[in-house]
């Protein structure tokens, strides 16, 4: 299977500066973020390969192993990194120690005589694999609902792919074990488990505060004089309407209760903030221009008096 070129997905070349390649993935993702193109199948698959290369290229470190290994690097090991001259030799880590189900007493036939009495050599027992390390970036759709996302693994130069279920409300930075999804034992222990810690991706409008999600929705200045009702967008029910009162300022928040992220905690789902953002028009005509000025005369207001005093 050919090495992934991952600055090709992002569009950048090999010397391009960390700035290049943030900005790089913030316009791609926007571009193909599954909450844009909720029915287009390619683009969400675009978006995993965008993620997947900034999660690389976006790491330092990462970004230097890949340089110098290709895409194939995050399986050198098991998930440990081989540097030549990295420091002192672990000689049970030669021969398959740290869970590789090697016994190093079986070396010299049980540890010399196998103990008291000159019995015969020990059994060997039984070791759990090694477990497996990996990281995901999924949309901030899922990350609130939940759902399954479909992990590929590059194992021994095939690619396998791995329903990952998504518990609603995780956290970025969460991790994910999957039992028995890591390394096989050697010795005919359980297999090792796979790790997978989970990134979320930035929303183009949303912002998560703990449970809550936060919305910041632009209003004219009549519907903040007067009021209105609106339409806003929801994490899971469409549009819903919401009443602006005649005399918002902004900056003013409304609440819609439940309307937010479920809390594994607590089992209660936090609610939507709505904060009002007042549009001033950067043009009018003339004679809205006189209309504006009767009412700064007929509707004085002084909003910085006593404000810092």
């Amino acid at each position: 299977m050919a090495s992934q070129d991952y600055y090709k997905t992002l569009g950048v070349e090999r010397g391009a500066s960390e700035e290049e390649i943030k900005k790089a993935y913030r316009r791609l993702a926007r571009e193909y973020h599954p909450d844009r193109r909720p029915d287009d199948k390619n683009a969400a698959e675009k978006f995993k390969e965008i993620q997947t290369a900034y999660d690389i290229l976006g790491d330092k470190e990462k970004r230097q192993k890949y340089d110098m290994y290709g895409s194939g690097f995050e399986n050198m090991g098991g998930g440990y990194s081989r540097h030549a001259g990295a420091g002192p030799i672990d000689i049970e880590q030669i021969f398959g120690g740290r869970g590789g189900g090697f016994d190093f007493s079986d070396l010299f036939g049980g540890g010399f005589g196998g103990g008291a009495g000159g019995a015969g050599p020990r059994s060997a027992r039984p070791r759990k694999g090694r477990d497996v390390q990996s990281q995901v970036t999924i949309p901030f759709h899922l990350a609130a609902q939940g759902g399954k996302y479909d992990l590929a693994l590059n194992r021994g130069g095939r690619v396998e792919h791995l329903e990952v279920k998504i518990p609603p409300g995780i956290h970025d930075g969460a991790t994910i074990r999957l039992a028995g999804q890591g390394e096989p034992s050697v010795s005919g222990g359980p297999a090792g488990d796979l790790l997978v810690r989970v990134h979320v991706a930035e929303h183009p409008y949303f912002r998560r505060e703990g449970a809550n999600v936060t919305l910041d929705v632009p209003v004219s200045v009549n519907e903040a004089i007067l009021g209105a009702k609106i339409d806003v967008p929801t994490l899971s029910d469409g549009e819903v309407t919401v009443t602006i009162p005649p005399g918002t300022s902004s900056g003013a928040k409304l609440r819609l209760k439940g309307k937010g992220i479920l809390d594994n905690k607590t089992k209660v789902r936090g609610d939507q903030m709505i904060v009002v953002k007042i549009v001033v028009p950067k043009t009018v005509s003339e004679e809205a221009r006189q209309h504006i000025e009767q009412f700064s005369e007929l509707t004085p207001q002084t909003p910085r008096s006593g404000l810092w005093s």
